[in-house]
């Protein structure tokens, strides 16, 4: 099992997940967890031994030079980091890792262990996959959840998906199944720029976490970054034909099936959401 540094005692810590591989597309839902480790000044407290879990012939070390000029191998792994958001009434614990290529029973028992040696009361798991929605709209985040309340709250529905699944889908059934409080957002990235990075769809994911914590979250130069990125695809359209008409029956599709939510629920919580970041400004 793995060694947690020791750290004070946290106040109702809420856990953010995410991994790389299946569950990541364009490494949107990483870049949240690496964002806030940079916004909150998250401290790494532990990680789980690789050898256990992962190919190397799949997943290799890496070689780089460190702070001093020597060359310093890393290791594919899963680091455990804590925060203390200055805006939060509770402490954060943060999860970044791989996606492990074996034992996922194992590993998914050494990550309840860590929670719950910290005392994570509410699990929250980010994910991205590839879908047919345009880059012009706003990218599409579903979510689940296990507890009625936040399902009320958050406007959630119970997940009816069938299918294969990755490790975030496994941690939720595990948590389930101990009876802690779970949360899963997918944020639905464009498929025709599947490459990394996608900062419209981790902005959308930064969003989500907003209502469920009910703070303001630093969102440094994203907002600038999705605008950008935005452009840049832009201008990709508009140098083939065929992807630009694609472009445009994509949109055709999503604003009718959004029509129903157009004066509805959504509507609300997006001018809910200004209000308070108006207020918060002034």
């Amino acid at each position: 099992m793995m060694e947690i540094e020791t750290v004070p005692e946290l106040v109702r810590p809420v856990v953010i997940a995410a991994f790389e591989g299946w569950n990541d597309a364009a490494e949107s839902a990483t870049a949240v967890v690496d964002h806030l480790m940079r916004a909150w000044d998250a401290r790494v407290v532990a990680a789980i031994d690789p050898e256990d879990y992962y190919d190397f012939q799949v997943n290799r070390p890496t070689v780089g030079i460190d702070d001093n000029g020597f060359r310093k191998l890393t290791w594919p792994s899963t680091h455990i980091a804590v925060a203390s958001p200055p805006d939060l009434d509770r402490d954060v614990i943060l999860i970044r890792g791989i996606e492990p290529n074996m034992r996922w029973r194992a590993f998914t028992a050494e990550i309840l262990a860590a929670i719950d040696d910290l005392g994570g009361e509410l699990f929250v798991t980010l994910g991205a996959l590839l879908s047919d929605s345009p880059h012009t709209r706003p990218i599409p985040v579903s979510g689940s959840t296990t507890e009625a309340d936040l399902m009320d709250r958050l406007v959630l529905e119970q997940s009816t998906y069938e299918g294969p699944t990755g490790i975030v889908g496994v941690l939720q059934d595990a948590c389930a199944r101990v009876d802690i409080p779970a949360v899963s957002y997918w944020a639905a990235v464009p498929h025709y720029v599947a490459q990394p990075p996608c900062p419209k769809a981790t902005l959308a994911l930064l969003t989500r976490l907003e209502d469920l914590l009910e703070i303001r979250m630093p969102l440094g130069d994203l907002p600038d970054e999705a605008r950008a990125w935005e452009r840049g695809v832009d201008e990709l359209a508009e140098e083939d034909e065929d992807i630009a008409d694609y472009v445009r029956s994509l949109e055709e599709s999503r604003d009718t099936a959004d029509l129903p939510e157009a004066s509805g629920e959504a509507i609300a919580r997006e001018f809910e959401r200004y209000l308070k970041r108006r207020g918060e400004d002034s």
